[in-house]
């Protein structure tokens, strides 16, 4: 005798919906100083395997847009890697709040940016932006040796 087949089995978007997507979480830092500008992202899976990435940007940006930049780019990593439930992390307290809407953002380029952020954000199951501080975004000594040897000096 066959069993009745199971209500999931009938039914692939009851199971897509039951499975629970894990937890990625993603780091940006946009750094600018005197002779050079770039941006570090690491994105960490649920298992907890770091994926980094550096840009270095040859043209003229200021603090503010390369972490702007950096986050960008982590949320389009983040995306094309397939991640659906995301917490991105960064220390500039100016970005976070006006992404979140806590600050007004001035001027036309920084609103492309804060409106080009929460869109990448809405593309995920979930995802939430939050500030953290300086000495805890970048996620590890491996990854500040690493940037390093790059080009950005710690």
């Amino acid at each position: 005798m066959l069993a009745e087949p199971s209500l999931q089995e009938n039914n692939p978007e009851k199971v897509r919906e039951d499975f629970p997507y894990p937890w990625w979480i993603l780091y940006v830092d946009g750094v600018v100083n005197n002779n050079r500008a770039g941006a570090r992202v690491v994105l960490i899976t649920s298992e907890g395997h770091h994926l980094m990435s550096a840009i270095h940007f040859k043209f003229y940006i200021t603090n503010n847009d390369a972490e702007y930049e950096a986050l960008i780019n982590g949320l389009k990593i983040a995306l094309e890697v397939g991640v659906v439930n995301l917490i991105a992390q960064s220390d500039s307290e100016l970005v976070v709040n006006q992404v979140n809407g806590g600050f007004q953002s001035r001027g036309p380029r920084t609103e492309l940016y804060m409106r080009c952020v929460q869109c990448l954000l809405q593309r995920f199951g979930s995802a939430r932006l939050e500030g953290v501080p300086r000495e805890k975004n970048g996620n590890a000594e491996p990854w500040k040796k690493w940037a390093c040897k790059w080009t950005m000096c710690c």
